[in-house]
């Protein structure tokens, strides 16, 4: 009987120090991962777009022949400077919630004249959504530094959310895949990139404040648009529409639950 007792706590003490080298590997393993990043950082191709959206936003166009300087993002008319830290949120010209690239396109068709069904509907990676995505890099960019800080005070910000977080959570598809399977769980990754869990603030904060970011592996440069419309591609589900509720509402849930994360764009992926 003592022999059992002896080899159980051997088994026990053996596993227990297999544990602890998978949670050192795995520990390494993040701590270089975290090292190839930041490497990646310096000359961020990022700044590329942040520059040439700066230049869109300031050129006069349209058949109005004006520039966007004057478009009200939240703050004021003409107010960039950390209006990206408080988007997606509730406009009253509208009377909808708006995240950046949707109140970007109602500022091109008001101030500019631009009839943007095209920009809608045009592929990912094409010149104008690429447009698109450079002024996105530009006004995330003038938010560098300043924390998440978007509102729930309205009923349609609130409305919104709570959409955003039922869609998080439903699953569809040919493989009943939610947005929740792959951000649900804590320390889960895939390859080198890591899986936040997004139901937390630290998890959501970490994603919200990090994107636009450029696509080292893909050579591009994507919104949160971009992404989320990639997103429900490998849930295998139908493409959304560009600014569409759906994506401005699960928007919103990631944004508020990251309440507090200072924004760090553009940023830079695998």
């Amino acid at each position: 009987m003592k022999r059992i007792h002896l080899l159980g706590g051997v088994a026990i003490a053996v596993s227990a120090l297999v544990g602890q080298a998978a949670w050192a590997e795995k520990d390494k393993s993040i701590e270089s991962i975290e090292e190839y990043r930041q490497a990646l950082k310096d000359g961020n191709p990022a700044e590329l777009f942040q520059a040439s959206g700066e230049e869109l936003w300031k050129t006069p166009a349209g058949p109005k022949n004006a520039s966007l300087e004057r478009c009200d993002l939240g703050l004021g008319a003409g107010v960039v400077k950390g209006a990206y830290a408080q988007l997606p949120r509730y406009f009253k010209d509208t009377n909808k919630v708006q995240d950046m690239e949707s109140r970007v396109l109602t500022c091109m068709e008001t101030l500019q004249g631009i009839d943007t069904k095209e920009y809608v509907q045009a592929p990912f990676d094409t010149p104008k959504k690429n447009d698109l995505n450079a002024l996105a890099t530009y006004i995330s960019g003038e938010s560098s530094g300043v924390p998440i800080k978007v509102s729930l005070a309205h009923p349609k910000e609130r409305q919104m959310y709570n959409l955003g977080k039922r869609l998080f959570y439903y699953e569809g598809g040919p493989h009943d895949f939610a947005c929740a399977t792959c951000h649900s769980q804590e320390g889960v990754r895939i390859r080198l990139q890591e899986l936040p869990y997004l139901p937390s603030a630290k998890g959501a904060g970490s994603a919200w404040s990090t994107w636009p970011a450029y696509r080292v592996s893909a050579g591009q440069m994507w919104s949160m648009q971009w992404r989320l419309a990639d997103c429900f591609r490998q849930q295998r589900f139908p493409e959304p529409i560009y600014t569409s509720e759906a994506t401005i509402a699960l928007s919103m849930f990631i944004a508020a639950t990251g309440n507090g994360a200072v924004m760090d764009t553009p940023g830079i992926k695998r």
